[in-house]
């Protein structure tokens, strides 16, 4: 009974009225059925069912399948589901279009401020899962971690650590630098959550800016994999310089 009453629900949401989609998942229960079981079954007052079978078999959701008697057969859940889907997506393409038509490219010049750590990670997210060729990313360990795990398969990406390099986040700031496709970038500061002011950031297309932070990533990202640099040895001018100096003074 339940699952009949949550059906009801989906169904109205997808576009049938109350009595259609009571009288669908009847029919769905009972089969091949005459006009006044089907009401029976849904509850629907008998005067209502014929005017209510009609409508759906105008949806493709019913046929009649006899005359004397006249009953009603539905049209099986599993191909009105596949219908549906095509028809949503179908929907959603269109929309997709039209939309885009509405909507300008951003301008590559312009960068567009953000505030809120929520919003910050939020947008990197959405540009990590939308990356389709490279991505590079320095600093904020935990995020960039999550990040990774969210990368596409396939997508090369660079990351480093900005510890080896000059601070570009003032001091109790954490710095945060994401790439995506050399198409968009984030630059964001982090702060404590004990911290007087929040966590802010931008977002731009801007090409320069974008060639930049890639180039300063992976100068990071060189900078950690370089070895310490070993003493140097000892030139026979320094070694002489030391003997003539042990000699004074002994």
């Amino acid at each position: 009974m339940l699952s009949a009453v949550s059906a009801v629900i989906h169904l109205q949401a997808l576009g049938l009225t109350e009595y259609e989609a009571r009288a669908y998942t009847a029919l769905l229960a009972l089969g091949r059925s005459v006009p006044a079981r089907v009401a029976r079954q849904a509850g629907i007052p008998r005067p209502k069912i014929y005017e209510t079978l009609e409508r759906l078999e105008g949806r493709g959701l019913a046929s009649k399948v006899g005359q004397s008697p006249l009953e009603y057969a539905p049209l099986s859940a599993r191909e009105y589901l596949t219908r549906s889907r095509r028809s949503f997506s179908d929907r959603l393409e269109a929309l997709d279009r039209d939309l885009s038509r509405l909507t300008p490219d951003p301008a590559p010049e312009a960068v567009y401020h953000l505030n809120g750590e929520a919003a910050l990670r939020s947008l990197c997210e959405d540009l990590i899962l939308n990356a389709t060729r490279q991505v590079y990313m320095a600093g904020v360990p935990v995020l960039a971690d999550r990040l990774e795990a969210l990368c596409p398969r396939g997508v090369a990406l660079t990351r480093a650590d900005l510890v080896d390099l000059p601070p570009i986040a003032a001091a109790g700031q954490h710095a945060f630098l994401l790439t995506r496709d050399a198409e968009a970038a984030v630059i964001a500061h982090f702060v404590p959550e004990d911290a007087d002011i929040e966590a802010h950031g931008v977002h731009t297309h801007n090409p320069v800016i974008i060639h930049l932070i890639d180039g300063y990533v992976t100068l990071a990202a060189q900078q950690s994999q370089q070895p310490a640099a070993p003493a140097k040895a000892k030139t026979s001018r320094a070694k002489s310089a030391e003997a003539s100096a042990t000699a004074a003074k002994s």
